[in-house]
């Protein structure tokens, strides 16, 4: 990555009319992904990216913590999956957020920045150096 480029992560969430596709749409939706995803590798923008497993399990909690089956998010808050971009400027991503296939069948994409660190990593690091994590 250069100097110039950050990382960007595009978190996609379905439309409810991906859902009811009948087959022959279904194929005309994936190929139109497919397409997508190789103009953004053939122009050096595309790092990573997958669909996400429906359903999964959701922790929650301070003093007592919750496992359930879930995210019981409406589906259509759920994020179905993410891309990873190498870009140069937030609105760069947004640009392509706008190319992307879902939008046409009622889904949204969210555009994020990487953080280059966190916002809290001097605490981290100095309880880091007192007491080893708990994994």
């Amino acid at each position: 990555m250069s100097e110039t480029q950050s990382e960007y992560m595009l978190l996609f969430r379905a439309g409810a009319d991906e859902r009811n596709m009948s087959p022959e749409e279904m194929q005309t939706y994936m190929t139109k992904w497919g397409d997508w995803v190789e103009r953004l590798t053939a122009a050096g923008k595309y790092v990573a990216g997958h669909p996400l497993s429906p359903g999964g399990k959701a922790v929650s909690g301070r003093d007592d913590i919750h496992v359930v089956d879930g995210p019981y998010a409406e589906t259509r808050e759920s994020i179905a999956g993410y891309f990873l971009l190498s870009l140069s400027c937030i609105d760069e991503a947004a640009e392509i957020a706008k190319k992307c296939p879902s939008l046409e069948y009622g889904g949204s994409v969210e555009v994020r920045e990487i953080a280059q660190h966190c916002p809290n990593s001097e605490q981290c690091e100095a309880a880091s150096t007192t007491e080893p994590a708990a994994v």
